[in-house]
């Protein structure tokens, strides 16, 4: 019973993760208030949450899997011919310095910076208000085949933003790039490209400590395969919407929801204070 229990928490779980990890609304913050709010003690331990990330890594990667070999090999081709106007030369560059940051602000901010509800409460706000700010005063006139090095290196601070929890990767990349003047759909194409490497090494680091502490491995194998499932349908959700559409259902949700947490922190339903 225990098994079959820890089966479905696992796999709710990855639907949480994977709609949220890709979507401008925090992971971080769904998963621990989901976990808080329902009293899941076993799944809901953070080795177990960072380890079914893997889900996301996988599905990111998929979909993105032309690109990227397109990035790579043109790269490449562009070192070899010192051509470094090429567009994936720019890219590559781009998107490798713009990784540094937020790995190196990660690796000495992992213990220090609080998991509580308070703090994704606020930063959920801080960051609605940032996003609204940026989906007003971007130009939203550049296209992918526009963006340069410097792109990658101003998105990727950004991702530092996401080291505070609530913040959401994906919805401080996606501030930057619209803040940049990037068109919409490719400012969430760039976000999702610049932090696969981030996202990936993060989730590789957390995984080798989920798998010393597992009692079975089918909850986080089922928890992996839920998360891969419902992060594929997100990014190609997200991409197609915001070909038609703007980002502010985003920044009213994240309003709401950082509201109702600070709200009913406020009232003392979450328990010592919601760490």
């Amino acid at each position: 019973m225990d098994l079959i229990q820890d089966l479905l928490q696992a796999i709710v779980l990855g639907l949480v993760q994977g709609i949220t990890e890709f979507l401008p609304i925090s992971s971080t913050a769904h998963l621990l208030v989901f976990t808080k709010a329902l009293g899941w003690s076993h799944v809901g331990q953070k080795y177990f949450i960072d380890a079914i990330q893997f889900g996301s890594v996988i599905a990111v990667v998929l979909y993105f899997w032309e690109d990227i070999l397109q990035i790579v090999t043109g790269g490449w081709y562009a070192f070899r011919q010192k051509d470094w106007q090429r567009e994936e030369w720019k890219l590559l560059v781009g998107i490798a310095i713009g990784t540094i940051p937020a790995l190196v602000g990660g690796f000495f901010l992992k213990d220090i910076l609080p998991e509580s509800v308070g703090v994704i409460g606020v930063m959920s706000i801080v960051m609605a208000i940032l996003l609204g700010l940026a989906e007003n005063l971007g130009s939203r006139k550049r296209g992918f085949e526009q963006l340069q090095i410097q792109d990658g290196i101003l998105v990727g601070l950004g991702q530092m933003i996401a080291l505070i929890p609530g913040a959401s990767r994906s919805g401080s990349t996606l501030t930057a790039a619209l803040f940049l003047g990037l068109e919409r759909q490719t400012a969430a194409r760039f976000s999702f490209l610049l932090g696969i490497p981030t996202l990936t090494i993060a989730t590789l680091y957390q995984s080798t400590k989920a798998l010393g502490n597992v009692d079975s491995i089918l909850p986080l194998l089922a928890g992996i395969i839920s998360t891969f499932v419902f992060s594929y349908v997100s990014i190609a959700w997200l991409l197609r919407y915001l070909q038609r559409r703007n980002t502010w259902i985003f920044v009213w949700y994240r309003l709401g929801f950082g509201a109702v947490l600070l709200i009913t922190l406020a009232m003392g339903l979450w328990q010592n204070g919601g760490a």
